[in-house]
């Protein structure tokens, strides 16, 4: 099933939930993203083999896919781009990743297929022109990958969070947008437990919230679970996640010992 998360005129950004039947599948939920703007399409995260078919079929209804100009990967998981060697053969798409990763990503490819393919991020993040927007890509180091992007959409005002506001909750459950204050109280069993493991340090969480905080963002994306829709939402999070010790912050000595025997 494909989300309308944003539509006017000339642009639209879509969510796509249930791509992996994860009542049925030992993978995680993932979601994948297509945005269409003035004619030109990028997707974001597209996941894996599991997903790849589907994904196709679902963006023929919207974008033909053969004219796809981007993929973005917030990082290098599997459950990002794994199916990168597909995509680089079906499209002329370029990819779009942290420069500590763009020669790790070719190994899910054959040999040669990514020659000219893959553009590197900066740290400092970059602005990509896309029809009549523009995609930025927002440094997120460390939350959970140690070169990491958000990708923002100016238009739409979409952050599109990554591993940043994941929750672990069947697909179902996605179509149920994130706005209160109480609907994300109601929903941290779903998240906390991922978020105390996958993010680093309580620190990296604070510089990114600051910079979340100074930004224009009207919704807030992630690639797994249910998303935050409205200034509320978004808030309520970064109230949340910039006061959560977490990765480092948790670990003692107990964490590094030698296994016993069995």
């Amino acid at each position: 099933m494909s989300i309308e998360l944003y539509k006017d005129s000339e642009h639209v950004c879509l969510m796509f939930n249930d791509l992996i039947d994860s009542s049925e599948s030992e993978a995680v939920q993932a979601n994948q993203f297509l945005i269409v703007t003035d004619g030109v399409g990028a997707v974001i995260d597209p996941a894996g083999q599991m997903t790849y078919n589907a994904l196709i079929v679902a963006m023929g209804k919207f974008f033909p896919f053969k004219n796809l100009r981007y993929i973005f990967a917030s990082h290098q998981d599997p459950d990002i781009v794994a199916s990168l060697n597909r995509w680089l053969f079906s499209t002329e798409a370029t990819l779009y990743v942290s420069s500590l990763w763009s020669r790790f990503v070719p190994h899910f490819c054959t040999g040669g297929r990514t020659e000219g393919r893959i553009a590197a991020i900066p740290d400092q993040g970059l602005r990509v022109p896309l029809g009549n927007t523009n995609i930025f890509a927002v440094p997120a180091h460390f939350l959970h990958a140690e070169g990491n992007f958000q990708f923002y959409d100016e238009r739409s005002k979409i952050l599109f969070s990554g591993d940043m506001g994941a929750s672990l909750v069947h697909h179902d459950e996605v179509l149920i947008p994130i706005r209160t204050k109480a609907e994300f109280a109601a929903n941290l069993k779903n998240m906390e437990g991922f978020h105390k493991r996958y993010m680093v340090s309580n620190k990296a969480c604070r510089l990114w919230a600051r910079m979340v905080r100074g930004m224009d963002v009207e919704m807030m994306v992630p690639q797994h679970g249910r998303y935050f829709a409205g200034r509320e939402a978004v808030s309520a999070f970064l109230d949340w996640i910039e006061n959560l010790e977490c990765g480092i912050d948790l670990f003692t000595q107990d964490n590094y010992r030698f296994p016993p025997p069995v």
